[in-house]
């Protein structure tokens, strides 16, 4: 069954070894408490499900989802085909967030991609909280240019590096993410989340399965070697981590001086 045919769920689910467990989301924590708390007062805990659609690309945005221990996948549709990863967000941001520029249509479809929980605010209570709250303001608009120099990269990446250098890269951003070393994922869904036929991520994971990076068996990764992953990685990773860390005050607090960005360097160390 295609990822793309499953739907959000809002029940509890008996948790697999490795999934996320509830975060602080470190867009929210950037704000002052009494915003923060009333913003909180209009959200809802929700648990998303490993390869649950949350909103379909090109159709309308119902709610804003603020991780706090699920990952969501920014997938692109060509023609009807299964899609490309252009994104990833974890505790460190948002989805839906298209809103904040006035457009209430999906560029994206979000797919869960790790399961865990999130924080979810429905459209409209979205959009007033933004218009009495220039804090809520600040924190978006600074997260969106911190996301667009993610998704300037991801194209030259899928074009110029080699797959094995892109699934190291893939599974270092949903280490951080995950805050785990290890997590569930198939192949299927690497093939969806790379743009790549599966046999091609199948040769990508046994190279670093080759060399002792990583472990695999039905589905459950685990990373054995977190430099060396580093190391096999483009470049796009590290490039990424310090754009991050560049724009992010230490405490996890946002800089008020420039545009900031969630601090990815060792969430899950």
């Amino acid at each position: 069954m295609s990822v793309l045919k499953r739907r959000a769920r809002g029940t509890l689910e008996r948790r697999l070894p490795g999934e996320s467990v509830y975060r602080e989301n470190l867009l929210l924590a950037s704000m002052p408490d009494s915003e923060r708390r009333r913003l909180l007062g209009s959200c809802e805990s929700v648990d998303l499900h490993f390869g649950s659609v949350l909103c379909r690309q090109r159709t309308r945005i119902r709610h804003v989802y603020f991780p706090t221990g699920s990952v969501i996948s920014l997938l692109s549709q060509v023609d009807g085909r299964p899609g490309l990863e252009v994104g990833l967000v974890g505790a460190e941001g948002a989805v839906g967030i298209a809103l904040a520029l006035g457009v209430n249509t999906a560029p994206v479809s979000l797919v869960v991609q790790g399961s865990g929980s999130a924080l979810r605010i429905e459209a409209a209570r979205f959009g007033a909280e933004l218009e009495r709250s220039a804090a809520l303001r600040h924190a978006i608009s600074s997260y969106l240019y911190v996301f667009m120099s993610q998704l300037a990269a991801m194209a030259p990446c899928a074009r110029f590096h080699m797959v094995e250098a892109r699934l190291a890269r893939w599974l270092l951003m949903t280490r951080d993410r995950a805050a785990s070393d290890d997590f569930y994922l198939t192949q299927e869904f690497m093939a969806y989340m790379l743009g790549v036929r599966r046999v091609g991520v199948t040769r990508a994971a046994r190279v670093l399965r080759a060399r002792r990076l990583v472990s695999y068996s039905r589905g459950y990764i685990n990373i054995l070697d977190v430099r060396g992953l580093e190391a096999a990685s483009c470049s796009c990773y590290a490039s990424g981590r310090d754009t991050y860390a560049r724009f992010m005050r230490p405490g996890g607090k946002l800089s008020r001086s420039k545009p900031p960005a969630p601090n990815l360097l060792r969430i899950g160390s």
